[in-house]
Parts: structure tokens; sequence; C-alpha cells
């Protein structure tokens, strides 16, 4: 399996905008396909956006389409989420995960496989 590495959470206020990270290792992301979650403190864990292994496509939760970016950039091993006019709902822990058994953008946990160890993101308003 691959190893994930978040990075780039903190604390912002309303209205900023954050970039996060993930790195792999142990294998190449070329044939894996990419996604962000979210949790929030008593919610389940949810899909916020996911990309194809080429980077040809993307799917975003209604809750950040429009505002968050998803790409890749499969020569440095890494995915990335822009993330603009953050609001006080997008603040969780951001999970980056990712398969190479399916093609297909999943929207559920049960789909990937691999996952990082999360990155804290706080939206204070």
């Amino acid at each position: 399996q691959v190893q994930l590495v978040e990075s780039g959470g903190g604390l912002v206020q309303a209205g900023d905008s954050l970039r996060l990270s993930c790195a792999a290792s142990g294998r190449t992301l070329s044939n894996y396909v990419m996604a962000w979650f979210r949790q929030a403190p008593g919610k389940e864990r949810e899909f916020v956006a996911g990309i194809s292994a080429g980077g040809t496509v993307r799917r975003y939760s209604t809750s950040v389409k429009g505002r968050f970016t998803i790409s890749r950039d499969n020569a440095k091993n890494t995915v990335y989420v822009q993330m603009n006019s953050l609001k006080p709902e997008d603040t969780a822990v951001y999970y980056c995960a990712g398969t190479d058994q399916t093609f297909i953008i999943g929207l559920d946990v049960d789909n990937y496989d691999s996952w990082g160890q999360g990155t804290q993101v706080t939206v204070s308003s």
C-alpha cells in the first residue's frame, strides 16, 4: 500500500484560503484514484473531492463545489486541494485517501484502502 501524509492545515478566518497537500511514498500515485474526505466532531467522515488517476475527471461534494479545487502532480507523487472562501462549517480534520482498485471516483469511505493521518482545518467566524 501507498503511505499518505497530509499537510497544510491550520487556523484561518472565514473567507480565507488554504491549500492542503497529500504526499505519497512507497508507491507511485499515477494509478491511484485520489480523494479528500473530512470529519467534523461528532459527525461521520464525508467525501469532499476526488480526482481520477490521470487527473482529467474531478468530483466535488455539493457543499464545496465552486470553492474547492482538487489537483494532482503525479511527477511529485502529490495531491492537493485548494480551499477558497472558507466557512466555519468547513472546520474538520481533512483526510487524503486513495485506491488503485478502480477507475471510479467513489464517494464512500469504503471505496478507498489507503488513508493519511489527517490534518486539522479550523475556520473561525
